[in-house]
């Protein structure tokens, strides 16, 4: 055997072991404390529990952070889109200091305004995405992502445009969240593995909320008793989803050129027993970082704490303004008409209403779920299967997307969220009716 195919005990054992790790800390649910969810979940609990107050201040420095450094480094006008994306994350720190020392009217207090942004999303996240980040290394830096890229290539490749080792990215996200698997998808473009077209698919198409968000929706809408109908129904239809848009415009006219023209030398695969040539690539790539696990630690979680400070301020905005439209506006109630003849054709006891609800996602992807509680099953399952598969919403996942180096215009993310909420609405209302 030549030695490009030896693989050594202790290079083995690198690999299993530090992948085992990344595999751990973001896929492998854990019962603690009548809590199951993964142990970076359990971590980031932990740490907003123990200490609630210092939380309240860091994440309040983070938004500081993120909405004072594009003026601090001067980019704030480099284009309308920064000017515009800066403004956003000023006012968002305006309001997340209002929120901190408890100003304001009393309607902005409401338990679903202000409290819900700050202490359902603004802090979870403040919190996960830095930790996911630093942990990121041990799923993305060991030979995990070239092992899934050779044994998953004849699925992702055919299906959806992308490389085997997206897989990764997609399940990241809905064991994660949208922000980890941005974070991973990210990291493997600006490292050359991705081209700009495979980075834009994956991150419209698989970056969605987390399993946890799920099952806040599945409560809300009272859907725990079919959690497992629901559950993986979601995953089908919104991989079925992306199936579909990569093949659309805007998607597949993004160029394939690498970030910076920095495209990444693939190992040449040797030939043989898939499973076999999975691992050895991925063995061999991991006997090739030998830099400090603590350095890239450190680093990794330095690129997360930058990517959530950038985040942070649009959310206390964007998702306040969004709450605001919805509930005392009747703009989303003119939005609906994109989704009416669809709500009617697929026969909705009221059209209206879920049109409706359905183009609130734009702005925040729980606030559909707040109109439908009272509407029948199938109803009650389309909007939440709708709600994650969307994907794409102004409070959250389009400022994450927005804040990596994967350059997509915000006109191409809002067609592919009407085209995501139709295919979604479509399929999830077959499904229902089929099965349910």
């Amino acid at each position: 055997m030549s030695n490009a195919t030896t693989l050594k005990k202790i290079d083995l054992t690198k690999y299993f072991f530090l992948n085992f790790i990344g595999i751990f800390m973001f896929f492998i649910p854990i019962t603690l404390k009548n809590k199951n969810t993964i142990p970076l979940d359990h971590i980031a609990s932990f740490i907003v529990s123990s200490f609630p107050n210092f939380i309240k201040i860091y994440v309040l420095f983070l938004m500081a952070i993120g909405a004072l450094n594009p003026i601090i480094q001067k980019k704030w006008l480099k284009n309308k889109t920064t000017f515009i994306f800066t403004s956003i994350k000023i006012f968002g720190l305006l309001i997340g200091t209002l929120t901190f020392f408890n100003v304001g009217p009393d309607y902005l207090f409401e338990k679903d305004m202000l409290p819900f942004l700050f202490d359902k999303l603004v802090t979870p996240l403040s919190v996960v995405i830095p930790l996911g980040g630093a942990f990121i290394m041990f799923l993305v830096g060991f030979g995990l992502l070239e092992f899934m890229g050779i044994l998953m290539e004849k699925v992702m490749n055919p299906i959806f445009n992308t490389p085997g080792k997206s897989s990764i990215d997609a399940v990241a996200s809905f064991v994660g969240s949208y922000s980890i698997g941005l974070l991973i998808t990210n990291k493997v473009y600006t490292d050359g593995k991705y081209t700009l077209k495979e980075a834009a698919i994956i991150a419209t198409g698989f970056s969605t909320v987390s399993a946890t968000f799920m099952i806040v929706v599945a409560k809300t809408l009272n859907l725990t008793e079919i959690w497992n109908f629901y559950f993986w129904t979601c995953i089908i239809i919104t991989f079925l989803v992306t199936a579909i848009t990569v093949r659309i415009f805007p998607l597949n006219k993004i160029p394939n050129t690498y970030y910076q023209n920095n495209k990444f030398e693939e190992e040449e695969i040797i030939q043989g027993n898939l499973f076999k040539k999975a691992l050895i690539s991925g063995v061999n790539s991991a006997k090739k970082n030998n830099d400090s696990i603590l350095t890239q630690f450190l680093k990794n979680y330095k690129d997360g704490f930058i990517i959530t400070a950038g985040i942070l301020p649009s959310i206390m905005s964007i998702g306040l303004l969004g709450l605001i439209l919805a509930k005392y506006t009747p703009i989303f109630d003119f939005m609906g008409y994109i989704y009416l003849p669809f709500t009617k054709i697929l026969g909705f006891n009221n059209p209206e209403l879920v049109a409706k609800a359905l183009s609130t996602s734009i702005a925040e992807m729980f606030l559909p779920a707040m109109f439908v509680t009272q509407e029948n099953l199938i109803t009650r399952y389309v909007v939440a299967i709708v709600s994650i598969s969307e994907i794409l919403f102004f409070s959250a996942s389009i400022p994450c997307i927005l804040s990596t180096d994967i350059k997509i215009k915000i006109t191409d993310l809002i067609i592919i969220w009407i085209q995501r909420v139709i295919f979604s609405l479509i399929l999830a209302t077959i499904f229902g009716y089929i099965f349910l």
